[in-house]
This record gives C-alpha cells, structure tokens and sequence, in this order.
C-alpha cells in the first residue's frame, strides 16, 4: 500500500503551552478518522473552478450538527460559517480553498481522483478538511471565545479569482461585524511532515500573464525579401525582453518575465503572416509589477516596429502579491512554537514566486498565509512529488496539526 494510503497520527508530541490551548492537539488528533475521512471523499471526487457542487454539499454535511450559522455563495459554490462565541469581541476569519486542478492522477493511493482529467494535485482537498475539523473543535470552546470565526470555504483558487468573488459578495462582514484577521495554510510536499513555515511581508508573487501577437505580411518561404517576417521580431523580443529584466528591475527586487510559449507558421515553405508568444510575469510588489507590465508593452511594439511589423499586446491580470501583517505572523509563529515546539516551525528566507488569491483578503485586513509541510513518510522533501504535480502525496498525519494551528489561531485573536 502506497504510503500515502494510511491515516497514521502525527509524529508531533504535544509540549507544554498555555492553559487556554491544553489538549488541543489532541483533540485535533481524535478527529483524525473524520478528517481524513473527508479529505478522501473530496479527493475521489474533484471538481474545478467556482461551481463545485458536491464539493459544497460535503462541506455542509459535516457542519450541519454545529452551532454555526452556515450562508451559500451566489455566484460561486461558497460556503461561509460563523461561529459565534459566548462573549463579544472582535472576528477572525479562517480560510480554506476548495477546487482542483486539471491533471490525471498517477499517484496509486486507494482513494484517487474517479473523474477523468481532474485531481487534487495542490492539497486543497486537505484545506477543506483541516478547515472544517477546526470548525468542529472550536464549537467545542465556543465559552472560550470572545468575538466570532468566519470559516470561509472558498472555490476557484486555481486562477479563477475565488477569493475576489466572496470579497464582493461580502465574506468579510458575514460575521455582522468587520473581520479584523486572517489566517491561512497551504499544504506542500516540500518540507518536513508537521512543520509549520512562516515568513514575514511578501511570501507568494503577483501573477500576471500575457500574450503578444506580431503581425507582418507572410509569403514565400524561398523569398523573405518580399515578405514582412514576424519570426525575427517575435524572437528578437524574447532576448529584449530578459534584457530589460536584468537591467531594469533592481538586482535585490526579485522578479521573473518567463516567455513559456512561442508559435508561428505551419511547414517549412511558408513564412507566416503572425508570430505568437505568451508567457508569466511574476513580482513581489506592486511597483515593479507595474513598472514590467508596462516595460513588456513598450518593447514589444517597439521591436515590432524596427522589424517593419505591429505587435499586439494583451496582458492578463492576475494576483496580487501575497503580504503578510508582520504582527500577525509574529504571534502565528508564537503559537505554532507553543503548540508543535521549536523543531516544528520554521521561518521561510525566500518567498515563493508563486501566486495565491488570499493576497486580496490580506489587501483588505491584516494577517498571515503559512505553509504546511507534509512530505510523505520515507521521502526527502527535496526528493517529493512537488504540488500541481499528477504524482504529489501527502502525509495525512500532518493534517492534526494543521487542525489545531487553524484553532489556535482564532483562540488567541479571540481570548
């Protein structure tokens, strides 16, 4: 049986904290059997984008014997729970996304993905459960509360804006009342099983894509000279373009501009009338994502024009740079010591260039996205089938301690 299969308990023991936060790792780990339980059913049933009905219907059949008041998206197949608790006091919102990814599973494990083409291959299906297990131990201390939770269950991670719609629709005031913190984990083959990773300010990238269609006047191929050739343009601006990477973004302010796709033509006779590219661009903040979107316009039009052709520009837009509060990431760290103990936390040097729509909940209030490892048993992290892979595994015993983060979390903002 593939390692992946078995629901073994977390390796981590459970040190010494506070009187507010005693047994709540263990209480994470008695729901072990349900939220495993329904992190397999959301795996063997995957769905993509906004519209994930059975996703949404799983989710409410695990809340359904709980004090939390439970509201549907109208746009999207959201769902928002408010947990409120026995005294007044600020909200804290909690955040799981739901959707998977087009990619057909070769993992092996007993209970993969029965529909063709689609896969949890990011661990999303694990947020869900995290999430919604984390629901079921904070209703237990629901006295201890002082304020409300907002769990907010959210589709269309994966490219589709998700987040953007739930905003609109109002999740931040779901509670009555203003959300004032947020919270987040990610699953991640990459690091150690039940180690929490934390960084402050930006942590994942801004995620804009783009598109260029040159235009020339197409022909023979044994006569360029009466033709207006886009290849030349087109390849000439893959060179212009890390040209002006290099020389005019800052050394110390990472960025990638990463031309992934280029087509042109049809056979070997024939110059063609257009030259495509497309690619990403990726930044950690907000200036120097301006400052690239308008230098790969500009370049682009401008070797278009030096090779007597037109260039067409389309840029999509796509995610903010993920920011951390520093504030909230400080005492995210704290707990997640409190709980695991120094040998399970670790504070990430680098962000990641990759992107993530809980950038736009961190836009509107302070808090914090962390990383969770969970790199299957017997495998170095380095070695693991990365995330948005066919092939990721995850350790389902790190998925207590994800339970109990989310937890502590909303205990401390609300004690």
């Amino acid at each position: 049986m593939n390692a992946a299969d078995t629901a073994s308990q977390p390796v981590v023991t459970e040190p010494a904290t506070e009187a507010r936060f005693t047994g709540l790792l263990g209480e994470a780990k008695a729901l072990q059997p349900k939220t495993v339980a329904l992190r397999r059913r959301l795996h063997k049933n995957p769905e993509l984008g906004l519209q994930l009905p059975e996703t949404q219907a799983a989710i409410l059949a695990v809340l359904a014997d709980l004090p939390i008041e439970v509201t549907t998206g109208d746009s999207t197949t959201s769902v928002v729970g408010v947990l409120r608790g026995s005294k007044p006091g600020p909200t804290v919102l909690l955040r799981a996304d739901m959707d998977a990814l087009p990619l057909t599973e070769e993992t092996g494990v007993q209970f993969a993905s029965q529909v063709d083409g689609v896969m949890h291959a990011c661990g999303h299906d694990t947020h869900v459960a995290m999430l919604a297990s984390a629901a079921r131990v904070l209703s237990a201390r629901r006295d201890a509360l002082a304020g409300s939770v907002v769990f907010m269950f959210q589709p269309g991670e994966e490219g589709h804006h998700g987040a953007r719609y739930m905003l609109d629709e109002g999740v931040l005031d779901a509670a009555g009342a203003r959300v004032t913190d947020a919270f987040a984990l990610h699953i991640t083959s990459g690091a150690e099983s039940g180690t929490l990773c934390f960084r402050s300010g930006p942590i994942l990238a801004s995620t804009d894509d783009f598109r260029v269609t040159v235009q020339g006047k197409g022909g023979h191929g044994s006569a360029p000279h009466r033709t207006v050739d886009p290849v030349p343009a087109a390849a000439d601006m893959v060179g212009a373009l890390q040209t002006a990477l290099t020389r005019r973004v800052d050394a110390f302010d990472p960025a990638v501009l990463s031309v992934t796709k280029i087509a042109a033509g049809t056979t070997t006779n024939i110059i063609p009338e257009t030259a495509e590219l497309q690619g990403t661009i990726r930044t950690l903040n907000e200036e120097t994502r301006a400052q690239l979107r308008a230098e790969l316009t500009r370049i682009c039009e401008h070797v278009a024009i030096a090779h007597g052709c037109t260039a067409q520009v389309n840029l999509t837009t796509g995610y903010p740079v993920t920011v951390n509060d520093p504030g909230a990431t400080d005492r995210a760290s704290r707990l997640a010591t409190g709980l695991l103990g120094e040998r399970h936390v670790e504070q990430m040097a680098d962000p990641i260039l990759g992107g993530e729509d809980f950038s736009y909940v961190l836009q509107e209030v302070p808090g914090t996205f962390a990383f969770i490892g969970a790199c299957p048993p017997g495998v170095q992290p380095d070695d693991a089938a990365p995330n948005h892979s066919n092939r990721v595994c995850f350790d389902e015993s790190a998925l207590a301690t994800g339970v109990s983060m989310y937890a502590a979390y909303a205990l401390d903002t609300l004690r």
